[in-house]
């Protein structure tokens, strides 16, 4: 998928590796070879374009990562039908398989930085569940890591598009849930510009497919897809208490909100935190002004 639209701060030419048969994935690839590898991943309904300005402020040292999922961003949009071809399974083990095919093709087998946003922590913390000696660091904005805390009950509009028609049709007829979280998801109001690049590769019912199954992948409990996966990271969490953690959180997050923080401040007690009053779920549109040089100097006197 190609987008004519301007792209606000994103000067930068994806790549492309069939990460399945007939099925590619674009990424970001940005930063010297010999660099220190930071590993960026994103959620729903964002893309790669959510961490430009970070690897804007990182590429000139550090080798930074960022695929689009597949069905996201300018990576192919298969259909999950019975007989697809080619077909696709829109889950959170998909998801972390194509994060570990990935690197393994880029012969990214040495220590990384993980860093992740919204449905990244699961899907990164799902990789370091086999490749938790490669994470050295770690990057945390408003995401999880763990099943949803018993203080915060699943919000009724994602349960709507979780769990009934109607929702469905909402965020693959309307587009939405990208729609919506483009414009609660953030307190100083998004470019118009800015925001129709994050729509932008959400133009069709087909290609809205991976923001309505992510939805529909949230785990709750036992019999959901991704539930397993969710209950190890959690235990494993605590694991990396010993490697440097940088937490980035927007406090006015409609899902990923301070009981989110509070589990992941409890499991990494020595994390350097910076939360913000004034910020929502996609905390780098807010505080990018703050968070890329706090996070690049993070990374720099925490050297691998």
């Amino acid at each position: 998928m190609t987008i004519d639209l301007p792209l606000p701060d994103y000067p930068f030419t994806p790549q492309r590796l069939q990460v399945r048969p007939d099925i590619g994935m674009s990424y970001l690839d940005e930063g010297p070879r010999d660099g220190e590898v930071v590993v960026m991943l994103h959620g729903n309904p964002s893309w790669s374009f959510y961490w430009r300005r970070l690897v804007l402020g990182l590429r000139d040292r550090y080798r930074c990562i960022v695929p689009d999922h597949v069905g996201m961003g300018l990576s192919d949009k298969p259909d999950d039908a019975a007989g697809a071809s080619p077909g696709y399974r829109y889950t959170l083990q998909s998801r972390i398989d194509d994060v570990e095919t990935l690197l393994q093709s880029l012969g990214v087998t040495g220590p990384v930085t993980l860093a992740v946003h919204d449905w990244g922590g699961g899907i990164g913390f799902g990789w370091g569940l086999k490749h938790s000696a490669q994470i050295r660091r770690l990057v945390i904005l408003n995401t999880g890591a763990f099943p949803l805390p018993a203080e915060k009950p699943l919000p009724k509009s994602l349960r709507l598009g979780r769990d009934s028609a109607l929702g469905t049709g909402m965020i693959r007829g309307l587009n939405a849930f990208a729609a919506v979280t483009a414009r609660v998801g953030v307190e100083d109001a998004m470019s118009a510009d800015v925001r129709r690049a994050y729509l932008a590769p959400y133009d069709t019912w087909a290609n809205r497919i991976a923001t309505s199954r992510f939805v529909q992948d949230i785990p709750l409990g036992e019999g959901d897809a991704a539930w397993p996966l969710v209950q190890a990271m959690g235990r494993k969490l605590p694991e990396y208490a010993d490697r440097p953690t940088f937490i980035g959180w927007g406090l006015r997050d409609f899902v990923f909100d301070k009981h989110f923080l509070k589990g992941f401040t409890d499991a990494l007690p020595q994390a350097q935190v910076h939360a913000f009053e004034d910020a929502g779920h996609y905390v780098l549109e807010d505080k990018a002004s703050v968070l890329v040089p706090e996070i690049r100097t993070f990374l720099d006197t925490h050297p691998l």
